[in-house]
């Protein structure tokens, strides 16, 4: 499978969340701005991560080897799994930071600077995820996919960071201005707690490749066809099972027949595969599907 085109979007995700990590912390920490340095760190580590999504875009592209001959599908769920794990354990971190700067006092702030800053963040951020998803779905890759998500986790951060900055810049000077050391603490503990589902959403789906649970829909899918097929042709009964790693698809069907009635020649069988085939629908360049056929139901 090419996905050259897969890679080079993933090169200029890491170019530019490089930069934008670089100047958040910073921004952050000459400001003291918990959120934006959180914000910073945040794009600093998905640079690691992407690279690693990379790295197994590359792999996945090749045609595998004596010692993986099933190719190296099975690395894209582990990336994620991975990538997933490390941003929740961010998220977490975020929050506790948070609650300490809350319990210890909190500090002052420059809002209007900040607010400034966190808007072109912001729509920097917004505008590559939005960018970033339509490549996803274009190419169908769950890389670009999680790159997106994180681009989009990156421009909420910012878009929260500006909408507590100009309130703080509002109550400043007012009665309720002894609040404002808060504010910065606040935000940061708003958004883990609102961000760190996105990323455990990512780590339940990709510990579900992992342990290769079966798709429910796929699943489905492949029975509703083969109970259709063992109507029509008389089959006596099959089996099926089914598994997804990554982009790829694993699909092993047994058909039981009577091993007394003629299935036809060679040609015959492989027009029912790809009748089978063609039903279950899907790419076959990104799917390992195989059919037996078997007069023994302990074969199944």
């Amino acid at each position: 499978m090419d996905t050259s085109n897969e890679q080079r979007q993933l090169r200029l995700s890491i170019g530019i969340t490089f930069l934008v990590g670089v100047a958040c912390v910073t921004v952050g920490l000459v400001m003291r701005s918990q959120a934006i340095a959180f914000d910073g760190f945040y794009s600093l580590v998905d640079v690691v991560l992407t690279a690693g999504a990379l790295a197994v875009s590359h792999l996945v592209s090749s045609e595998g080897s004596r010692r993986f001959q099933f190719g190296y599908w099975h690395l894209e769920p582990l990336v994620l799994l991975f990538n997933a794990t490390v941003l929740t354990i961010i998220c977490s971190y975020g929050g506790y930071s948070a609650l300490h700067g809350l319990m210890t006092g909190g500090h002052e702030l420059a809002f209007g600077f900040g607010a400034a800053w966190a808007a072109i963040m912001g729509v920097a951020s917004l505008g590559m995820a939005l960018y970033m998803r339509r490549q996803s779905a274009a190419l169908g890759s769950v890389l670009l996919q999680l790159d997106a998500k994180g681009w989009f986790i990156g421009g909420a951060i910012s878009l929260a960071v500006l909408a507590g900055f100009v309130l703080g810049s509002i109550i400043e000077g007012g009665p309720l201005d002894h609040w404002t050391r808060y504010i910065d603490s606040t935000v940061l503990l708003v958004l883990t707690v609102a961000l760190l589902p996105l990323p455990l959403g990512s780590l339940w789906q990709a510990l579900r490749e992992v342990l290769q649970l079966a798709p429910d829909a796929l699943d489905q899918r492949v029975r509703d066809v083969m109970t259709a097929m063992v109507q029509e042709r008389g089959y006596l009964s099959y089996a099926s099972y089914v598994a997804k790693m990554g982009r790829m698809r694993f699909i092993d069907i047994h058909i039981l027949v009577d091993s007394t009635r003629p299935l036809g020649d060679m040609a015959d069988i492989d027009d029912v595969r790809s009748e089978i085939a063609r039903r279950i629908g899907g790419d076959i360049r990104a799917e390992w599907l195989t059919i037996m056929f078997t007069g023994k139901r302990e074969w199944m």
